[in-house]
C-alpha cells in the first residue's frame, strides 16, 4: 500500500473525492496499527489537501445561519456543515502526523494516537455523509466556510501553535457545542441523527485530551509552563472569540480545564 506512515498520511491529503479521502484515512489508520506501515518516514505533505470541487467555500462571515433542526432542510444544512467540519478534520490530523514527523524527538505514542484520531475523524465523516444521504442530500450541496484550514496555516510552521489552536480552540468548541446540537435532533425526533453526535461527542473528549497530553509532554520538555504557554500562542495565533458557556463536564473529562480560557473569554482575540 505505502512504505512508511508519511507516504500514507499524504496520500490521505492528496485524495480529492471526500468519501475516499475519509475511507483511505480509515485504511491506513488500520495499516499502522497493524504493522504493515512499520516506519514513521518522512514524505512532505502539500501546502493545501486535496479537495473536490464541491461545496463552494465562502467567508465564514457569509455562511448562513443555522439555528434549528425543525424542518429537513435545516437538518440537512446542520448535517453538511458538521460533515465539512468532520473532513477537514481528517486532513488535520494528517496533516499533523506529516508535517511534523520530521521533528526527531516525538516518540511513536504521539503517532499512535494521531492515527486513532484520524481513523475516527474518517469514521465521523461517513457516518454524516451516509445520514445526509437518507435525507436524498450529498456533502457538497450546500456552500461551507475555509476556517479551520485556515488555522491550520497559521500553525503550519509550530507543533505547539498547532496543538494549541486545532485540539484545544478548535475541537474544544466542539464539546461545547455538540450537546445542544444532539438535544435539538432530539427535540425534533431524529434520533438517528443525534446518535451520530453522540458519537461524535464522545470521540471528540479523546482527541482534545490527546491534544491536551502532547502539548502538556512539549511544554514539559521545553521548560515551559502550559497554562502561560497556551493563552499566549491563542493571542498570537487564533483569530475569534472563546465562546463560553463551556461544556465543564466534557472538557475536565479531556484533562481541558475551562479556566484555561480565563482572560480570553470576555473580548476577540486576534493574531498579532
Amino acid at each position: 500500500m505505502f512504505a512508511t506512515l508519511t507516504e500514507g498520511a499524504c496520500a490521505v491529503l492528496g485524495t480529492a473525492d471526500a468519501r475516499a479521502k475519509a475511507a483511505l484515512s480509515r485504511q491506513v489508520a488500520q495499516a499502522w496499527r497493524t504493522g504493515a506501515l512499520p516506519d514513521i518516514g518522512g514524505a512532505v505533505p502539500p501546502d493545501r489537501p486535496a479537495r473536490p470541487e464541491r461545496p463552494e467555500l465562502l467567508a465564514p462571515g457569509r455562511m448562513p445561519k443555522r439555528r434549528s433542526a425543525g424542518s429537513d432542510t435545516t437538518r440537512v444544512a446542520l448535517l453538511h456543515a458538521l460533515a465539512h467540519i468532520e473532513l477537514n478534520a481528517v486532513d488535520l490530523a494528517w496533516d499533523l502526523i506529516a508535517r511534523f514527523a520530521p521533528t526527531t524527538h516525538l516518540p511513536r505514542a504521539f503517532f499512535d494516537d494521531w492515527v486513532t484520531v484520524g481513523d475516527e475523524e474518517g469514521l465521523h465523516f461517513l457516518l454524516v455523509a451516509d445520514r445526509l444521504g437518507d435525507f436524498g442530500a450529498h456533502y457538497g450541496d450546500l456552500p461551507a466556510h475555509d476556517g479551520l484550514w485556515e488555522a491550520a496555516e497559521e500553525t503550519a510552521h509550530d507543533l505547539l501553535a498547532r496543538l494549541a489552536i486545532v485540539p484545544l480552540v478548535l475541537e474544544a468548541r466542539g464539546l461545547d457545542v455538540t450537546p445542544g446540537m444532539i438535544r435539538r435532533f432530539d427535540g425534533a425526533g431524529d434520533t438517528a441523527s443525534a446518535d451520530i453526535l453522540r458519537i461524535i461527542l464522545r470521540d471528540e473528549i479523546g482527541h482534545v485530551a490527546v491534544g491536551k497530553r502532547w502539548f502538556d509532554w512539549l511544554c514539559d520538555r521545553t521548560r515551559n509552563d502550559s497554562l502561560h504557554m497556551w493563552r499566549n500562542l491563542v493571542k498570537r495565533h487564533f483569530r475569534g472569540a472563546l465562546k463560553p458557556p463551556f461544556n465543564l463536564e466534557a472538557r475536565e473529562k479531556a484533562g481541558f480545564p475551562p479556566d484555561f480560557a480565563d482572560g480570553l473569554c470576555t473580548a476577540s482575540v486576534a493574531g498579532s
